[in-house]
């Protein structure tokens, strides 16, 4: 790739915040390619300078932006949609550069951001209140949701884009302004994004709704999680980071949208479909190298078909092997992980998992080349393992026999994180089970889907240490306004509720 020709298509060759040759000074970092661990270029750090003047901008924003008719937000948002559709291939390919996703799933993402902006658009002709019936004669109740504020969102390296978008837009048609803090390792990503989406605020003299600060945790993510300007803060990480965020935000009173991490399970009956089995979870254990939230990480087989699905799984895994290298080659179908310290936990984990009984099936290995490459790795485990209970973020899929659905729902929902889940199976009376109360306790549950890839129609988030947020469609986007009853006495008399007779 010509790194200097897709920075200048993007405009960030001439952006103050960005160098491709290494600055002088501490406020600079690198972002880095993780298929070559070379830097990309150099990206200047916000302070908390560059932090209170980019909330007093959206807190100024904010009181003329929610005055803004929401049909007309969306139409704004329609054109920011136009934008990205414009530049699509260049910012997938960034995403790919930068964070090491392959060229499809990158350009899927930034079709993603696209997709959102569609979803909102339509969505700001719908932020419907309701109306009841008032116990007290001539009156009228109801109630209207209003903007609720300049709202921070900070969000993790593995989707750069996308999970910015899903809170953006959404909180844009709100009538909410925003602060974005990205993760350090994609910086590029969201100042590409920025610029993009700039470009058409700027035509309508509306800046300060998107403003967007990257910078460390100590200058940028402490300030904006105890800043009462900020009534809402939707965070995506890891569980550690949430239970951080959560109780800071929870101590000022303010709202939590919290993503947070998924040990996702997928379970394959003997009655299932072995060819849609198998390819739900190649790519779900396997997409985006192991490093999606709702990664399948916990494979478990009824006993009549554990050899088949697992010779098969072996089978498609040494399909891949030759596939691993550039994400911007089409023919690749695995990049790389983020960072060596993500290949070091990957290895870890997979002696942890032998050491505990595991037998280690297919892969295991780093791969001896430039960047940070590993081997996608099967092991044949049971659920009393330890590690089979954490989280790694690397594609390592954990193969467990099982004979009894009620039993095998019990070790599904035993993960202390509930974000994605899934069945495979041909009896309807398995699948209702499944989805039923008593069944998968994951904030997503699919049957004859894998656990990954999850539409923007739908609430997306999970329970339990996922953090209980949901962001992307459906009713989420109340999340991002304030509730308001209102009873109207259009009579001459002042009648109390319940009956009160007062005077």
């Amino acid at each position: 790739m010509n790194i200097p020709e897709l920075l200048s298509r993007l405009g960030l060759d001439q952006h103050h915040l960005v160098s491709t040759s290494e600055p002088a000074g501490q406020d600079w970092i690198s972002t880095e390619s993780p298929s070559t661990g070379q830097p990309i270029a150099w990206v200047r750090l916000s302070d908390r300078v560059n932090y209170e003047a980019a909330i007093n901008s959206a807190v100024d924003r904010f009181s003329s932006w929610r005055m803004v008719p929401a049909p007309r937000r969306g139409e704004i948002v329609r054109q920011i949609g136009l934008a990205l559709r414009e530049r699509v291939e260049p910012l997938g390919e960034l995403v790919s550069l930068e964070m090491g996703k392959i060229r499809a799933e990158g350009i899927g993402e930034i079709q993603e951001c696209i997709d959102i902006c569609d979803f909102a658009l339509g969505l700001s002709r719908q932020l419907y209140g309701m109306t009841t019936h008032s116990e007290r004669p001539q009156h009228r109740m109801y109630e209207q949701w209003h903007p609720l504020g300049p709202i921070g969102i900070i969000t993790a390296f593995n989707f750069p884009a996308a999970v910015w978008a899903w809170n953006a837009m959404i909180a844009a048609v709100c009538g909410d302004t925003m602060i974005w803090k990205p993760s350090l390792l994609t910086p590029l990503t969201s100042l590409a994004l920025h610029e993009t989406v700039e470009s058409v605020m700027r035509a309508h003299d509306l800046e300060g709704v998107f403003e967007l600060v990257i910078g460390t945790d100590e200058q940028i993510g402490e300030p904006m999680i105890r800043d009462k300007r900020l009534p809402l803060i939707s965070a995506t990480g890891s569980c550690r980071m949430g239970r951080h965020v959560g109780e800071v935000v929870a101590s000022r009173l303010g709202r939590s949208l919290l993503e947070l991490g998924g040990n996702n399970a997928l379970i394959v009956c003997n009655d299932a479909d072995l060819d849609l089995a198998v390819r739900a979870v190649v790519f779900g254990a396997v997409g985006t190298s192991g490093q999606r939230c709702t990664t399948t990480r916990r494979l478990f087989v009824q006993r009549g078909v554990n050899e088949e699905i697992t010779t098969r799984l072996i089978r498609a895994y040494e399909t891949v092997l030759p596939r691993i290298g550039d994400p911007i080659d089409p023919q690749t179908i695995m990049g790389p992980v983020i960072h060596a310290r993500a290949v070091e936990a990957m290895m870890n984990a997979i002696e942890l998992a032998k050491s505990q009984g595991g037998e280690l099936l297919f892969g295991g290995n780093r791969l001896d080349r430039p960047g940070h490459f590993v081997e996608p790795t099967i092991i044949r485990a049971n659920s009393s393992m330890p590690i089979v209970h954490e989280e790694t973020f690397a594609p390592i899929l954990y193969v467990i026999e099982f004979d009894d659905l009620e039993a095998v729902l019990a070790q599904h929902n035993d993960a202390e994180q509930g974000l994605s889940s899934a069945i495979f199976t041909d009896s309807v009376r398995r699948a209702e089970r499944f989805l039923s109360h008593a069944g998968s306790d994951c904030g997503i549950a699919n049957v004859n889907i894998g656990t990954s890839g999850a539409e923007i129609g739908g609430a997306f988030g999970g329970e339990k240490d996922t953090g209980g947020g949901r962001e992307s469609g459906s009713d989420a986007w109340k999340t991002y306004m304030r509730r308001q009853t209102c009873t109207i006495n259009w009579g001459s008399e002042l009648p109390l509720a319940q009956g009160i007779e007062f005077g």
